[in-house]
């Protein structure tokens, strides 16, 4: 009914027409594990499909389909699914599209949990696994095989905030007829329509911007039809990291700022990245929207503004970087990201510490590094702590 309108008016009105019993323009919590069935065989065709109704929550709920479209509707694809978190949405679509004597290409700076799943855990199980740059496309085109079914990378990267080429590396998946998938989290729909530029499959940790206030954990797959019914009659049914019906309608209720959290968010990043690239006790600044980021005209052609995450390196090193944290007021010292609070946190000793030093330095993520997710308070009184707490480095 939405579809012929802007993404922004999707958002604003994101589950607004899915109560025909009452016309409540707020989503109702549908609370239940259970449904009733008018006879047995309505029972049969429900447990057999969601198509056919819902039979029990773990499996589909009507506040979470609810979020499911809404998710859809701004990526542009089909089907949107829900689960419990984000590392659950990534952790089912792997099982469920990947077997035993399978191989999946991974990109060399993702999610810590991402990371250890492909590195050691599906290994595991017989998943043969390959982790590289994706900047490098000929090393990724290279390094398929034929039993090659999954490309997975995130752009912009975690924490390091490098930006891939996404319509190169959609491309390449075509070629050779295998699956896309991409964490969408950084970026979110409001920046970047990743299967509009050829990805079959966006992943979200819900819990970051799409809730944008920091008190619900979600996740999230979107992409074709049959590839997510898949996904969610063979591997969320029997894995069962279900979303809550709650915590969807957290997610559906920060969809409908979604677009101007992100403007504020990505306006007050931008700034803050300029202030730092010229303060003399910073090395370095990575965020997109900063000519001086080696993958700038990357991010202006897939992206509509650069969003709120950056990360910076100390002259000094991991021991400035401490104390400048130790010290912060407004700022928050908080790992997670995408919330109405400026969180800044030390990657290396905190959301990475179990990545191999090897792997973690290959990928950018130095001792010295340090990640900050911008929030919605002013930001001159941001610069102003963080000025602060520079006088002490």
């Amino acid at each position: 009914m939405l579809e012929n309108f802007t993404p922004e008016s999707v958002a604003a009105q994101a589950a607004t027409r899915i109560d025909t019993t009452y016309r409540s323009l707020g989503v109702p919590i549908y609370m239940t594990n259970n449904y009733r069935f008018m006879d047995v065989q309505q029972g049969a065709d429900a447990c057999m499909s969601p198509e056919n109704g819902h039979c029990y929550t773990r499996i589909s709920n009507p506040t979470n389909d609810a979020l499911g479209e809404s998710l859809a509707a701004l990526e542009g694809g089909e089907m949107g699914l829900p689960f419990a978190t984000g590392i659950a949405a990534v952790s089912t679509l792997f099982l469920t599209l990947l077997r035993s004597g399978d191989h999946i290409l991974c990109d060399n700076t993702t999610y810590s949990a991402t990371a250890y799943l492909v590195r050691t855990l599906l290994p595991k199980f017989g998943v043969e696994s390959t982790v590289l740059d994706f900047l490098d496309t000929a090393a990724v085109r290279a390094a398929l095989k034929p039993n090659t079914k999954l490309l997975f990378f995130e752009t912009p990267c975690n924490p390091t905030m490098k930006v891939v080429d996404i319509e190169e590396i959609g491309r390449i998946a075509k070629s050779v007829k295998i699956v896309s998938a991409i964490d969408n989290t950084f970026a979110t729909p409001y920046n970047t329509k990743p299967i509009k530029l050829g990805i079959d499959i966006v992943m979200h940790s819900t819990t970051k911007y799409i809730c944008g206030h920091g008190d619900a954990m979600g996740g999230a797959l979107v992409g074709p039809k049959d590839l997510i019914e898949l996904i969610q009659n063979e591997g969320l049914k029997n894995l069962g990291g279900a979303a809550s019906p709650f915590n969807s309608y957290l997610m559906i209720r920060g969809i409908k700022t979604l677009e101007l959290r992100m403007e504020r968010h990505s306006q007050s990043a931008l700034t803050i990245a300029k202030y730092l690239e010229n303060h003399p006790k910073i090395v370095r600044v990575y965020y997109p929207g900063l000519e001086s980021h080696p993958q700038h005209e990357t991010a202006k052609k897939q992206m509509k503004s650069f969003g709120g995450m950056l990360a910076f390196e100390f002259k000094g090193g991991l021991k400035d970087g401490v104390t400048m944290m130790n010290n912060l007021n407004l700022c928050i010292l908080a790992v997670s990201l995408g919330e109405i609070h400026t969180l800044a946190q030390h990657p290396a000793s905190m959301t990475h510490w179990y990545v191999p030093e090897e792997a973690r330095l290959q990928s950018g993520i130095t001792d010295s590094l340090v990640r900050m997710s911008v929030g919605l308070e002013n930001v001159q009184d941001i610069i102003s702590d963080l000025d602060k707490t520079l006088e002490l480095v």
